[in-house]
């Protein structure tokens, strides 16, 4: 069994892993937020502008795919705390690296790397915080962790209105270095000190491969997050190319509407957390959600027409608030699978969805507004995703109060 672990241990926990999770989505978020005043800095064309910005943005998220992996197999073999360590400074270097870049070949570089280093952060505090909290305790406390985390985003957006974007970088880069001295306090999972001596495998990312029922579980894991990152990497990133097509003649800033957005996804991640444990199911809190985020998509692509900066910055809100249940998906992924594979799994499917964007987000819009126009290829794709979303909420299986302390053979 486990050892009980005191309520100041569980606590120190959830704030260090709070904080890594702030740092950790204000370095995520900064390019998408200073996209437009870096890029022009380069003496860019608009044009060039948001084809170079895409491409950036594919590079860090290609860097999250392949950084889910290395990290998660990595906490799973050398223990959750590793990965705490190693990925922020590898990211904190990486964007501290940014602030010095001269071109775009360079910031695609960085890009990567830091995103090598992001992907390792979310999972690993999430199965930390999942293995050390009492079962009937767990979606609040990874539900606290996302929603404190993900205000890094709203400070990102002071920043960049206050400082030079390459400062901006700096900051990013000097608080996950401060970040370091808080994580000495912070004790390992006794879940997986327990695994330790057991004859299991542990990391093999291709477990999760090699089992229908684990294939399935991983896959709709996978596929519940994707109208988050439809959403934040389409709609809410680009939302001034949008605003521009809908006959919006105010210019909009794309670094407000993602500090809109993710004020309010932090507000429904703590909420979520709360309305699980009354449901007493994560599926239930993850259909309202779902809903409230498909009405806002409604509003985005009918209400905007003409419309005002005003009214896009809060529809952005609306949609945060629909996503803010990225806490939730992730704990979900982390209830799906025992000890020996939980922190690969939970690494990797929130950086898998991340690097959807890259491989299949990105792509299928592309390919649907190249048939259509740019509006009706937003809505085509957002169709497409929360059907994808919806069918994996269907047949993943339920987790709430699920003990986790068991392994996969």
């Amino acid at each position: 069994m486990q050892p009980k672990r005191s309520s100041s241990i569980i606590s120190i926990a959830v704030i260090v892993a709070a904080l890594g999770y702030f740092v950790d989505i204000y370095d995520l978020l900064l390019f998408s937020i200073i996209r437009v005043p870096s890029l022009q800095s380069f003496g860019l064309s608009k044009e060039q502008i948001t084809t170079n910005g895409e491409g950036i943005i594919m590079w860090q998220m290609a860097g999250l795919l392949i950084g889910g992996i290395i990290w998660g197999i990595m906490g799973d073999k050398k223990g959750r705390l590793s990965v705490l360590f190693g990925s922020i400074v590898l990211y904190s270097l990486a964007n501290i690296a940014n602030g010095f870049v001269e071109n775009v070949d360079q910031y695609r570089i960085i890009r990567f790397i830091a995103g090598l280093g992001l992907a390792g952060e979310l999972g690993a505090g999430i199965t930390l915080v999942s293995e050390l909290t009492p079962k009937e305790k767990r979606g609040i406390a990874t539900s606290l962790v996302a929603g404190i985390g993900l205000t890094g985003a709203v400070v990102a957006f002071i920043m960049k209105e206050n400082f030079n974007w390459r400062t901006c970088y700096f900051i990013g880069g000097g608080l996950g270095l401060l970040l370091l001295i808080l994580r000495i306090s912070v004790f390992e999972s006794g879940m997986f000190q327990e695994t330790k001596n057991m004859q299991v495998q542990r990391g093999n990312f291709f477990m999760l491969f090699n089992n229908a029922d684990r294939f399935k579980r991983y896959m709709c894991s996978i596929l519940i997050g994707l109208p988050t990152w439809f959403v934040i990497g389409i709609l809410i990133t680009f939302s001034g190319e949008f605003g521009e097509k809908m006959g919006i003649k105010e210019k909009i800033d794309p670094g407000k509407s993602i500090m809109y957005a993710y004020a309010a996804i932090s507000i429904g991640d703590i909420l979520i957390g709360f309305i699980s444990q009354w449901f007493r199911s994560r599926k239930k809190a993850i259909y309202l959600f779902y809903a409230i985020t498909a009405i806002f998509m409604v509003l985005f692509f009918t209400v905007l027409k003409n419309g005002s900066a005003a009214m896009m910055y809060w529809i952005c809100a609306g949609l945060g608030f629909g996503t803010g249940f990225w806490a939730i998906f992730v704990t979900m992924g982390a209830e799906q699978f025992g000890t020996n594979l939980r922190a690969t799994a939970a690494t990797t499917i929130p950086n898998m969805v991340r690097g959807m964007l890259t491989v299949l987000l990105l792509p299928l819009f592309k390919a649907l507004r190249s048939v259509t126009d740019y509006i009706t290829g937003g809505w085509l794709t957002a169709i497409i995703v929360m059907c994808i979303g919806i069918t994996a909420v269907v047949f993943i299986k339920e987790t709430f109060g699920k003990d986790l302390n068991y392994v996969e053979t």
